[in-house]
């Protein structure tokens, strides 16, 4: 009785929370973009306005929109939450398929607003698995799909160096043997080594990336809280990029204070390592803008004390100046609150010339943003190893026109051996695949 009480309740409640709460935003995404965004002053809310669009399922025939010259195609659907996407050597392509862990602890607060950004189709079961899409025939279109390997622990991030798959699940780094060629791996693996986990998961998803010569792994471990709300001592090894030995398991803070570090690739030209970062919420509609960045060894960039350099976030109790004045500006700012979760810097040549050279951006969506922001697939074009110009919209229609309704969300990326731009929509349950319109 109480159960169905409380949630009576918030069934009554959260409707006014969602439009008794006027905060929209005042400033363009246009003017929180690139290198100097615009940044209002902070606003402060006990819970703050929320918009979600309901979700619903992709219809049959319906699929994303595309920019001129391109063409997009499905590639496999009916999957478990995809999120991340790897393709081998071979050409084989992996999808890793999870949602939260069970039985994480939340404070109220938190679990009312879960309900709320579930409502948009983020939650449901997660597959726990990584399946495998194989073109036999090299055509990119016709793909078999086969349960590659089961029994993971929300899995995330995978890499592949050498014959040992590396598997980030939302506790722990998994090494497991393959063979090229397989499409069912078999074995338990082996732990490499423990990742921030625990009763309280906030960011479970753990990015990973192999450095060039196959000998560290960098793993992306987003905080435990929006703003250290559970304490700071559930912060340990959180909002950093760990470096880890492969070796030996040894690992080390390679950078620091990046709320929530997904998308993890080398910038081609540059060399240097990049990321997409979700910032925090709850100080308004236009604060703060998520970003991309290179990640610099021993840079901290801020998270909790400041944003986007030094802009000091006042919630944060104690204070710590010192570690502000310490804090490095991030390179790309895209806007705020459009949940970047995916970065491919392109290197192929299927896709027309103007998104050679630069980099794919998929934006999750916002929830606590009007109008809302993100559910899209961007590219940013790269002169000399930096970010030039404002994103260009390249595939959208994952939000209806009137933003009442979201029917997928893009999260991985990665390209084919054909030159393909592969997406993992993980509302849709579907892997989208985009290549130039003459192909």
């Amino acid at each position: 009785m109480k159960k169905h009480y409380a949630l009576s309740a918030l069934a009554v409640t959260l409707p006014l929370l969602l439009v008794g709460c006027d905060d929209s935003a005042k400033i363009s995404p246009e003017q929180q973009i690139g290198s100097d965004p615009v940044l209002p002053a902070a606003k402060n809310f006990l819970l703050p306005p929320m918009q979600v669009p309901s979700g619903t399922a992709w219809k049959s025939g319906e699929m994303p929109k595309v920019a001129d010259g391109l063409k997009i195609e499905k590639v496999a659907d009916g999957l478990m939450h995809p999120r991340q996407i790897t393709v081998l050597p071979n050409g084989d392509v992996l999808v890793v398929e999870a949602n939260s862990p069970p039985g994480v602890i939340s404070k109220p607060k938190e679990l009312i607003m879960g309900m709320v950004q579930k409502a948009s189709g983020k939650g449901g079961p997660g597959g726990n698995r990584i399946t495998l899409l194989r073109n036999a025939n090299g055509d990119g279109k016709t793909w078999e799909k086969h349960i590659f390997l089961e029994n993971l622990h929300s899995p995330f991030g995978v890499q592949l160096i050498g014959n040992e798959l590396y598997v980030a699940n939302a506790d722990s780094l998994m090494k497991y043997h393959y063979q090229s060629g397989e499409t069912k791996i078999t074995d338990s693996g082996t732990q490499l080594t423990d990742l921030p986990g625990g009763p309280i998961n906030h960011h479970w998803t753990k990015s990973l990336l192999a450095s060039p010569d196959g000998s560290k792994l960098y793993v992306g471990v987003g905080s435990n809280s929006n703003i250290t709300e559970n304490g700071i001592g559930a912060e340990y090894r959180r909002a950093d990029v760990l470096e880890v030995d492969v070796a030996t398991g040894a690992s080390r803070i390679y950078a620091s204070g990046l709320r929530n570090p997904t998308g993890l690739q080398w910038e081609p030209q540059s060399g240097k390592l990049w990321a997409v970062v979700n910032e925090r919420d709850e100080i308004g509609a236009d604060l703060v803008p998520d970003y991309m960045t290179s990640v610099q060894e021993h840079a901290f960039y801020g998270w909790p004390y400041s944003y986007y350099g030094q802009h000091v976030d006042q919630r944060v109790r104690p204070q710590r100046p010192d570690w502000v004045a310490k804090a490095i500006k991030p390179d790309y700012a895209l806007s705020s609150h459009v949940a970047p979760l995916g970065l491919w810097f392109y290197t192929g040549d299927n896709l027309p010339v103007e998104y050679r050279g630069g980099a794919f951006i998929s934006e999750h969506g916002s929830w606590n943003r009007k109008p809302l922001n993100g559910y899209q697939v961007v590219y940013v074009a790269f002169k000399d190893g930096k970010p030039v110009g404002l994103p260009k919209p390249v595939v959208t229609g994952f939000l209806t026109d009137d933003q009442k309704q979201v029917r997928g969300l893009p999260v991985g990326l990665a390209m084919d051996k054909q030159g393909g731009l592969l997406i993992a929509d993980d509302a849709g349950n579907t892997v989208w695949r985009v290549t130039a319109a003459k192909n």
